[in-house]
């Protein structure tokens, strides 16, 4: 059953209103944060509160502690939404969500890989085309190639539930381990 409609007023609508322009963003607050061709800007537009089973050290936000908690639009509706910004040849590490994820290049040229060793795969893709990774499969993100003119490429990425839980492949966290994370 729909929900009674009502009137909502503009100071409530605006909290529900997030502008590119003012969307402040990190990059750090992830396993492979300090890692050089892991660098990137996460911005949470909608949700990504932080994940409710913590219990193993390896299950995090997908945006990071630091990202998980300042949310433009902060609600729980069962999906959470944010950009990505980075330049060629950064992305994360392989990675896993509890959840779907779902990928759309909003500028530059993106890879979206999946599967690690013989079974690796992977697709590049431009503004408009559309990724989406079940739950369970191991996948990562790289800007290939920056618009004409600019630093970064940008992603819009949807990922559902509302308090996803991350974690990465053994294979990534031999490479975090590789170089130490600055204290």
């Amino acid at each position: 059953m729909l929900p009674e409609t009502r009137v909502w007023t503009r100071d409530e609508m605006m909290k529900r209103v997030a502008l590119f322009s003012t969307l402040k963003g990190a990059r750090t607050g992830l396993p492979d944060s300090h890692l050089p061709e892991c660098d990137r800007e996460l911005i949470n537009v909608i949700g990504f509160q932080p994940p409710e089973d913590q219990s193993e050290a390896e299950v995090v936000s997908p945006v990071g502690e630091d990202v998980s908690l300042q949310a433009a639009i902060a609600i729980s509706e069962g999906f959470n939404m944010g950009f990505v910004k980075a330049e060629a040849g950064k992305g994360p590490l392989m990675h896993n969500h509890d959840t779907n994820e779902t990928f759309m290049p909003v500028k530059g040229k993106w890879k979206c890989a999946w599967n690690e060793g013989d079974d690796y795969e992977e697709i590049i893709v431009g503004p408009c085309d559309v990724v989406s990774f079940p739950p369970g499969a191991m996948r990562r993100f790289e800007c290939v190639e920056a618009p004409e003119g600019e630093k970064e490429g940008l992603m819009l990425f949807v990922i559902g539930g509302d308090a996803p839980g991350a974690e990465f492949s053994e294979l990534a966290y031999e490479r975090i381990a590789e170089v130490p994370a600055p204290e």
